[in-house]
């Protein structure tokens, strides 16, 4: 294959490749903070207290309950998921760190949880699944933050390409290809152009 059929390969390949990875991004950190915010409200532990001669009571805690941020991080990770496909270029990579710093700080919580749950009436699995979900949601902020400024942004290919040595409009700013060059014309002339 020649170099210029190479060039060519890859050209194509890269827009593609970019709302592929943008995908798995999203969805890593969706996946994740949404796994580690429902796994947040489940019941991480039941405490029994006794109360003298009456049954003793039971009280379930859920992760929240334990840890009051732990539920708000991962929603501002989820928010911070979907906001990735409303970014570009440095924020979008700004964004995404934020997030994989979020996600952290969940699985630490989910960490957290596994070690001061242990013993009777504990239900290990949400904590355990808070931590993997803190875990994804932050591979996915990584990955964000690694290549999120490559990534296409959302409804760029609605906009429409600017010719840079076509003619400008009144100010400097070049007419869009397709652009009815008679239009310009008579709106410098001071003519309305939708009269006919």
């Amino acid at each position: 294959m020649s170099d210029a059929g190479a060039t060519a390969t890859t050209a194509t390949d890269g827009p593609s490749t970019g709302r592929r990875e943008l995908t798995y991004a999203v969805l890593l950190c969706l996946a994740g903070a949404g796994l580690a915010a429902w796994a947040a409200t489940r019941t991480w532990s039941v405490e029994v207290l006794a109360r003298g001669a009456l049954p003793p009571s039971r009280q379930e805690r859920s992760g929240a309950d334990l840890l009051p941020w732990l539920s708000a991080l991962a929603l501002v990770a989820l928010a911070g998921g979907g906001a990735v496909l409303a970014t570009r270029g440095r924020v979008r990579r700004l964004l995404g760190g934020l997030v994989a710093l979020l996600g952290l700080a969940v699985a630490a919580g989910g960490g957290y949880g596994l070690v001061a749950t242990g013993g009777v009436g504990a239900h290990r699995q949400w904590p355990a699944l808070c931590l993997l979900g803190g875990l994804v949601a932050a591979g996915g902020g990584l990955f964000t933050a690694r290549r999120g400024a490559t990534w296409p942004a959302m409804g760029a290919r609605y906009e429409r390409p600017v010719r840079a040595d076509g003619p400008a409009r009144p100010g400097g700013r070049p007419i869009a290809e397709g652009g009815n060059r008679e239009a310009w014309d008579a709106l410098d002339r001071g003519e309305d152009p939708t009269v006919s």
